[in-house]
């Protein structure tokens, strides 16, 4: 049986070849990888063939296993939190975002096809809403948001505009108005508001009285925001249902940060000089999960595990670093530094970073896995326009 023994071993071999390829192309489409497990080579059976004895009777002798040939250990895990520091000239290129992107002036990535926003204002923020594309542009002293649809036709300009949000698949956006004198000077009172069809008129509330209004997430069918009662006072969250008439304020939520599809939000509870403490609070009830006084929470991946957060005190061009955090006890998993202008969640394993060195240095968005800390260039490096939109 020589021959047959030949092709099985040539047949395990080819086997093992392409389990090892179909798995390296798994692993590429998972996201940019830090190295690969060295494959181990196949172990064979001695093949013995029978002898005669001396009564002249056939025996076999007992076959001998080939002893098995040592293999390279896997690495041991880290002893403690990882941190990693990005060097934009050696990252590798992966794919593009996922997410919708600004580059230039033409809006790409997410569902649907590359929109150029028209005119020539400064574009301040963008959205995917069905086939159509939603973008914030200065306006005078204030801005205003831009209903562009697949044609780059603008279908709708809806003034005072200064944020967009949308639910994790894109099938919903939220925006928040804001009134402002001519000299740019913020006025009391807000409008939110929220729609699916961009072909129809969003549902709207009007929130009279409130100031510095931060829009956060769109998530369990209910708009977020944070907003304060005077110019200068504390602030908390704020929950709107899209179709009910009035807001409700969650004043057991202060100086609200983020919130997550779980039910939790990130609550800034102390600000000193270059220092800062935030907690992962339960959403709305305002009972403490756990605090952090290493970094500051400002976002979540959409299934609630990871809390993003940035550095205890921002101040400036950048934050110096960003960091992934286990949402059950505030754990680092990973921590970047760098100089990150954005820090979005591009699903539940990867994180998109606008990242560059500096002002007027080339930018890329950088596409960073959390559970191994490795990274990789979404889009090439470029000195044009470039933000990552919601």
């Amino acid at each position: 049986m020589p021959a047959q023994t030949g092709r099985l071993v040539a047949l395990v071999a080819a086997v093992a070849v392409a389990a090892i390829t179909g798995g390296g192309a798994l692993a590429y489409r998972q996201g940019p990888q830090t190295a690969q497990a060295d494959a181990a080579p196949l172990s064979a059976t001695a093949s013995q063939s029978p002898s005669p004895s001396a009564s002249g009777r056939t025996t076999s002798t007992p076959a001998t296993s080939a002893k098995p040939t040592p293999t390279t250990p896997p690495p041991s895990k880290p002893s403690g939190p990882v941190k990693t520091a990005i060097d934009l000239k050696k990252l590798p290129t992966g794919r593009a975002p996922q997410l919708t992107y600004l580059s230039g002036r033409t809006i790409r990535g997410g569902v649907g096809e590359d929109i150029k926003v028209p005119g020539t204002s400064d574009i301040q923020d963008v959205a995917r809403l069905g086939n159509s594309a939603l973008a914030v542009v200065s306006q005078g002293a204030g801005n205003e948001l831009l209903t562009i649809d697949d044609q780059g036709n603008v279908t709708r300009r809806t003034p005072g505009v200064t944020q967009i949000v949308t639910t994790a698949d894109s099938a919903a956006a939220a925006y928040v108005g804001t009134q402002q004198k001519s000299t740019g000077e913020e006025l009391p009172g807000a409008i939110v508001y929220a729609g699916r069809d961009p072909m129809q008129s969003p549902q709207l509330v009007k929130v009279p009285g409130i100031w510095n209004t931060k829009l956060l997430s769109y998530v369990g069918g209910k708009v977020y925001f944070d907003a304060s009662t005077t110019q200068s006072g504390p602030s908390s969250l704020y929950e709107w249902t899209p179709g009910d008439a009035k807001v409700a304020q969650l004043k057991s939520i202060p100086n609200a940060m983020a919130v997550s599809s779980v039910g939790t939000a990130g609550s800034l509870t102390a600000l000193a000089n270059q220092s800062s403490c935030s907690n992962l609070l339960a959403v709305p009830s305002g009972k403490r999960l756990w605090p952090t006084c290493d970094y500051l929470i400002t976002g979540f991946t959409p299934d609630g595990s990871t809390v993003i957060a940035g550095p205890k005190y921002q101040d400036g061009y950048g934050d110096g670093i960003t960091a992934a955090l286990d949402a059950k006890n505030g754990e680092l998993l990973h921590e970047w530094s760098g100089v990150f202008r954005q820090t979005v969640p591009e699903d539940d394993q990867h994180l998109l970073l606008l990242a560059d060195t500096g002002q007027e240095t080339p930018a890329s968005i950088v596409r960073c896995t959390v559970s191994t800390g490795a990274c990789e260039l979404a889009t090439p490096l470029t000195k044009g326009p470039l933000l990552i939109g919601s």
